[in-house]
């Protein structure tokens, strides 16, 4: 075997597994978003009868708004965040690494755990928010107050993991620079806007690109503290897949559904794409 094989040979676990878990599963949930099958009786072929049926049902537009809602406020958040707190750990403040640590934490802690501590916090009747707040807000119970806990808690998440890679992003900047815009008499203002976010654009853009398509494909958050209540205000794309498919069985609608969220994902990120190309970003 010479060094060509071995090296195909070393590959090859991964390739079955990205083949039998990822490529078959793509094509034959396509296959079945044409489909009507309950899990138990005959498949039926439809055409795009269950993607006319989502795209028109009453609830689909709730849906989509929370969806946005959600994704958007949440990048956005989890985006400058990181940003400002990378900048000031940049600076080498005393303690910087026993922060970066702590800030990274949440991000490997299970989403699962996350949820039910988050879910004990804001309980109306034993939690530590209204007790700290003096309030008594029924907070994931009611429909004005459940998305906004469940993006705080997103954002609260993600920060870390932003945190380190937008470090990782300081890091490659040449301090030379900052020496010479302080020599120019540059103030912290200026340096930031004009050395530090340009040259962290592709960064930037990495981070954003990777938040937002998370965020949009959120689940365990709202399936353990919410369950797309009260009255649908938290129920979003992915959690309509999951109830399609493993509450009322119909598993064409679900793979349907998931590849309408599949191509709104596609269109944000071929648009972040181009933005990131001129100068917004």
């Amino acid at each position: 075997m010479d060094k060509k094989q071995s090296e195909y040979l070393f590959i090859l676990p991964a390739l079955i597994g990205t083949f039998v878990f990822i490529i078959i599963p793509i094509f034959c949930s396509f296959a079945l978003s044409f489909t009507d099958w309950d899990l138990l009786n005959e498949i039926k072929f439809v055409g795009f009868d269950n993607y006319k049926a989502i795209l028109t049902q009453g609830g689909f537009l709730q849906i989509l708004v929370n969806t946005f809602v959600y994704a958007i406020s949440t990048t956005v958040f989890a985006v400058i965040i990181p940003l400002v707190t990378a900048s000031a750990l940049n600076t080498k403040i005393r303690g910087s690494e026993a922060f970066k640590a702590i800030y990274f934490l949440p991000f490997i802690t299970p989403a699962v755990v996350i949820a039910i501590v988050w879910g004990w916090i804001f309980d109306p009747n034993i939690g530590a928010v209204n007790t700290l707040l003096r309030t008594h807000l029924t907070w994931l119970f009611d429909t004005r107050l459940a998305m906004p806990v469940l993006i705080f808690v997103s954002v609260w998440k993600l920060v870390g993991y932003n945190v380190v890679l937008f470090l990782t992003g300081f890091s490659t900047i040449d301090n030379s620079l900052y020496e010479a815009a302080k020599i120019d008499g540059a103030g912290a203002g200026d340096t930031f806007f004009k050395i530090t976010l340009p040259l962290l654009k592709p960064t930037t853009y990495f981070v954003m690109l990777v938040t937002l398509i998370s965020s949009f494909q959120v689940f365990d958050l709202i399936y353990v503290m919410t369950e797309g209540g009260p009255q649908d205000a938290t129920n979003i794309i992915v959690y309509s897949v999951y109830k399609y498919a493993f509450e009322y069985f119909d598993v064409g609608k679900a793979c349907a559904l998931a590849y309408v969220l599949f191509i709104i994902i596609f269109i944000l990120a071929v648009l972040q794409r181009k933005i990131s190309k001129t100068d917004l970003i």
